[in-house]
């Protein structure tokens, strides 16, 4: 019984825990980020419709950083040391503010380059996840050390964030990326003692699909919006209504790409854990810059875009295809034989080839997502006389 403080001592989770779900919490803090995540999208059409292509994903990468390395921070933890009392609930709620915090910044951030305010609502997110560790580490002996070299490890690079703030403006591209790798070695130091952190594979599985879920289903949404709104503009019906269906095909045809093979086989050790969680910042930034391109298309289609025909291409056909690559590289690889491997990989490569033909490139890009679909269900059939196991 808990006592009259409310508070429950922070104890590992068991790793092997029956039926362990996404608590109504989690669900509740994805829905937070992922409006972080649509003003990121927003922006990253905004500014590839002027033309600036290369600034609008340099930016949008750096932005998309600091939502994604909050969440998945937050879900390691959660799926590690999550008490559910109230203490823990607004710890977590700090966080979501957080994230608000730095939502109203992407704009600022990715259209002036001003990061002020990103930053704080990101310190905001992570010193509150200091605060959870520093918890950990008072109620949890066996990995009190992980969890101090976490809290420490988080404080400094904090420090740098902020001090980056007051550098030279020029020089933040080049600071950044370096703040970028000492935020991804913290795990890999705090994880270097004799034990690891005691995280549950099938519940961080379900965590990242849930959260894989949620950006295809805002890709559809803004998809849907940006067609609706480009009626007012079009002469021709035709080509959005091919857009919009090309829109569906591609987004169907990720997620059952995404959720054709069982992620969790795939976290075993701290080598694995992180290849897979690191590996998602591709797969969510790829899938969240899908509807800007297909905002894009509609604005090109209206003639508000300043691009080529094939950078418009470009803007579906290349995050359409890294989201492939990563699912496969990540999950599918070893599952399938040579000849699938081959197919799949000269099929993703297909996706990019297609932007030499602007005027198909979105038809082509949905046929060869759903042959990609199709090789895996394929692959999937035991052949005749083989044993399941």
């Amino acid at each position: 019984m808990p006592p009259l403080t409310g508070l429950r001592r922070m104890a590992p989770r068991d790793p092997a825990e029956d039926h362990r779900a996404a608590s109504p919490l989690e669900l509740l803090f994805d829905l937070v980020f992922v409006v972080a995540v649509g003003f990121a999208a927003t922006n990253l059409h905004e500014i590839e419709a002027e033309g600036h292509v290369t600034a609008a994903v340099l930016a949008y990468a750096l932005v998309f950083f600091s939502i994604w390395w909050a969440w998945i921070n937050f879900t390691w933890f959660a799926t590690s040391f999550d008490t559910d009392d109230w203490l823990y609930r607004v710890t977590t709620f700090v966080q979501m503010a957080g994230v608000l915090v730095l939502a109203a910044g992407v704009g600022p951030a990715m259209q002036d380059g001003d990061f002020t305010v990103v930053v704080i609502g990101y310190v905001v997110m992570r010193l509150a996840l200091v605060a959870q560790w520093i918890r950990a580490a008072v109620s949890s002996p066996a990995y009190r050390a992980n969890a101090v070299r976490y809290a420490v490890g988080i404080v400094v690079v904090q420090a740098l964030w902020v001090a980056m703030l007051f550098l030279p403006a020029g020089s933040m591209p080049f600071v950044a990326p370096v703040l970028v790798l000492l935020e991804m070695a913290v795990p890999v130091w705090a994880e270097s003692g004799t034990a690891t952190t005691p995280w549950h594979r099938r519940h961080i599985a379900e965590r990242y699909s849930l959260f894989t879920l949620i950006v295809l289903g805002e890709g559809l949404v803004a998809s849907a919006s940006a067609v609706i709104d480009g009626l007012h503009d079009a002469e021709h019906l035709a080509p959005l209504l091919v857009l919009a269906a090309g829109g569906l095909v591609i987004v169907a045809g990720l997620w059952w790409i995404y959720f054709s093979r069982e992620q969790h086989e795939h976290i075993r050790g701290l080598p694995s854990a992180l290849l897979f969680g690191y590996g998602h910042y591709v797969v969510f930034a790829a899938a969240a810059a899908l509807p800007a391109g297909i905002e894009v298309a509609v604005s090109a289609d209206a003639g508000h875009a300043d691009l080529s025909h094939a950078s418009v291409a470009a803007t579906v056909a290349v995050p359409v295809a890294v989201f492939v690559a990563a699912v496969w590289a990540l999950a599918l690889r070893p599952s399938l034989t040579l000849r699938a491997n081959v197919t799949v990989v000269v099929l993703t490569l297909a996706i990019v080839a297609s932007t030499a033909v602007p005027a198909a490139s979105l038809v082509a890009t949905a046929l060869l997502v759903a042959a990609i679909v199709v090789v895996l269900e394929v692959a999937a059939v035991p052949l005749p006389g083989s044993r399941t196991p």
